[in-house]
């Protein structure tokens, strides 16, 4: 891609996506395959006043060495100088950007079993960082850079170096950076999406009951005091961020134990550089009771199995259909933008925003009014062409959602 392109999207993270300030330092979590881009944010940032930048590089092909050859016990345990690392950055305010580009199915023959055990055993030791980002302490902001394994999983009819340059193009379409001026067209896009979460805040809805052509059958209750969030969120000081970029979804929380029904899968799932396809999820009071999958059914075992709470929902999330990454019609095998193409849901952990006063109750307190808590936080989709979507009100009125696909409300 041409500089200027690569500039004006490096501005638009920095300045859009994590509203960075001056003399505030930036952590970065980066793939190595992404150094260039990630570089060029990192000056862009010094460039603009950032009083520092952290680069922390991440090597999924030697993970996949590890995971392959390293003693089993290794994977259950987790670095105390990590999570002081992270820790400290978040106590000095920093700004915290992830670069999401994993090789899709890098890890398909990896034992799930030792990657169960290390994804445990690093969110058990980033559970405080993890939480005081979930509840939007700090500003934060994930984005994506095509690597070549990435693109070829995307575009397999073309060579390594027209693949690369298809999904960047794709990638700079899904944030607008295709776009005269990126931030002002931001700008509109969040007005848009604040249209539709106050409308749905102003609802005052009780439950959501899902139904399409895949089997999907779902009644989800939602708490009282939820809100319906979207586009960007602020700090507990009032400074505003993106922390998706791209994002089509208006989100909430649902009731721990609300939840009853079937869940489809309509897209795969890429877990862990594992790919879930075609799956099912089956609820009773919340909890997943029973589950299947055509492909991956291991991974999605280790998944649904990591703890307690990840057999619960902690997440819903509403996406039209006709909507601009699902019109593309690219499957990313990326969850930052499929899920931006299909209504969703995740398994794990809720965030705490999603509740009026949630940010500033403990767990205990939290767990009383239904809110969902885990060591992670997995999104996978369920919207279809033929989705609808049925409110209930805590009066009891019935609202159309959803109907083929998109929202009812413009």
């Amino acid at each position: 891609m041409n500089q200027d392109s690569l500039e004006k999207y490096a501005r638009l993270i920095l300045k859009t996506g994590l509203n960075l300030r001056k003399n505030q330092t930036l952590l970065i979590n980066s793939p190595i395959e992404c150094a260039p881009i990630t570089r060029l944010i990192a000056e862009v940032a010094l460039r603009e006043g950032a009083r520092d930048v952290k680069i922390v590089w991440n090597d999924e092909l030697f993970a996949k060495i590890r995971f392959t050859y390293a003693a089993e016990e290794v994977f259950d345990e987790f670095p105390d100088w990590q999570k002081d690392m992270y820790m400290s950055y978040l106590r000095r305010g920093a700004a915290i950007l992830s670069i999401a580009a994993n090789d899709p199915e890098l890890m398909k023959d990896v034992d799930p079993v030792r990657m169960m055990k290390a994804q445990k055993a690093s969110s058990t030791g980033m559970k405080e960082y993890r939480e005081q980002l979930m509840s939007n302490r700090n500003v934060w902001c994930i984005i994506s850079i095509p690597t070549a394994s990435w693109a070829k999983k995307v575009f397999p009819q073309l060579t390594e170096v027209e693949g690369i340059e298809e999904l960047w193009k794709a990638i700079l379409k899904t944030v607008r950076v295709d776009q005269a001026d990126p931030i002002e067209a931001w700008k509109i896009h969040k007005i848009n999406l604040k249209q539709r979460m106050d409308y749905l805040n102003a609802q005052g809805l009780k439950s959501l009951h899902y139904q399409n052509s895949l089997g999907t059958d779902l009644t989800i209750e939602l708490p009282d005091g939820h809100l319906w969030l979207g586009g960007s969120e602020f700090t507990p000081d009032g400074i505003e961020f993106v922390a998706n970029m791209p994002t089509e979804e208006v989100f909430t929380l649902p009731k721990k134990t609300g939840v009853v029904g079937k869940a489809v899968s309509s897209m795969p799932l890429n877990y862990n550089g594992s790919l879930i396809e075609d799956f099912s999820l089956t609820f009773k009071e919340g909890r997943i009771i029973d589950y299947s999958a055509e492909k991956g059914y291991e991974s999605l075992k280790s998944l649904i199995e990591t703890d307690e709470g990840s057999h619960y929902l902690g997440e819903v999330a509403l996406v039209p259909y006709d909507s601009p990454i699902s019109n593309s019609k690219i499957m990313f095998y990326n969850t930052l933008f499929d899920e931006n193409a299909s209504c969703h849901l995740a398994i794990g952990k809720a965030y705490p925003v999603c509740l009026k006063g949630g940010d500033a109750l403990c767990s205990e307190e939290l767990e009383k009014e239904g809110v969902n808590d885990s060591l992670l936080h997995e999104d996978f989709m369920i919207g279809t062409a033929d989705l609808e979507i049925t409110g209930v009100t805590k009066d009891g009125r019935e609202i159309s959602i959803f109907e083929k696909g998109n929202f009812v409300i413009a």
